[in-house]
């Protein structure tokens, strides 16, 4: 189990450049969340490439405290034509 501030906190540290973090802890068991991300860092990333920077961040949380991970990752211009 990992508490919602630290998966933010890695995520932070692993990308720099965050305008936008949201980590919802969605069973309340600190082990299933969902992650909403805006970085500048996924410009001219595929998705595939987001997520894998989003998991690197994570590092060993991602081999045991973390059981599953519900990515939504967006570049500063997508988010805006997303709540535009």
């Amino acid at each position: 189990m990992v508490e919602p501030g630290v998966v933010e906190e890695r995520i932070r540290e692993g990308l720099g450049a965050v305008t936008h973090l949201d980590v919802r802890d969605l069973t309340g068991t600190r082990d299933h969340y969902e992650a909403t991300i805006v970085s500048e860092a996924f410009t001219g990333k595929s998705r595939i490439e987001q997520h894998q920077m989003v998991y690197a961040a994570l590092g060993d949380l991602m081999t045991g405290p973390v059981h599953a991970l519900a990515l939504n990752t967006y570049t500063p211009e997508t988010w805006a034509k997303k709540n535009g």
